[in-house]
């Protein structure tokens, strides 16, 4: 057993650690989800990594003078957040979303829909039954050191009570 005595004004302690024990740790960690999930869609629009490094540009882009991993922004759309009391998640259930923030070395693409992949090389069109490719890692999950101070500047706004 452990006694602890406190002796002097305690009420202030006292009042913080009764607002600690009350606080909405489901509300605080949806907050903090929502922060980060809007970080990682700004990634999509800068086309930078969490450690602020740009990604490789994609063949697409290149080729059309678009974004890369936006063309059809599926993968930015399915980017969701989960929260309760005991933490939050910020990902995607995207089959592709992995070879992208990881990238995949001799990845192999076969044709599913039609008969041949048909695609541009040097100018030329070309067409595949299938094809190797390396895709390099666009990291677009992670936690920026952005995100970090958000994160606790979040949680101290919350332990104050002006994030309720």
């Amino acid at each position: 057993m452990v006694n602890i005595r406190l002796e002097g004004d305690v009420r202030g302690l006292l009042r913080k650690t009764r607002a600690l024990a009350e606080l909405d740790k489901k509300k605080l960690n949806a907050a903090l989800s929502q922060g980060v999930r809007t970080s990682t869609l700004d990634r999509f629009k800068t086309g930078k990594g969490p450690d602020g490094r740009r990604w490789p540009p994609s063949q697409r882009a290149i080729a059309e003078g678009g974004k890369t991993l936006v063309d059809s922004a599926q993968l930015r759309n399915s980017i969701h957040t989960r929260s309760e009391a005991s933490g939050f998640a910020v990902g995607t259930n995207a089959k592709h979303a992995s070879t992208h923030q990881l990238g995949a070395k001799n990845r192999l693409i076969k044709a599913k829909r039609k008969k041949y992949l048909r695609f541009k090389v040097n100018g030329r069109w070309v067409m595949k039954k299938k094809v190797k490719v390396t895709i390099p890692a666009r990291p677009f999950l992670g936690l920026s050191d952005d995100d970090l101070q958000e994160i606790r500047e979040t949680t101290e706004d919350f332990l104050r009570g002006s994030g309720e």
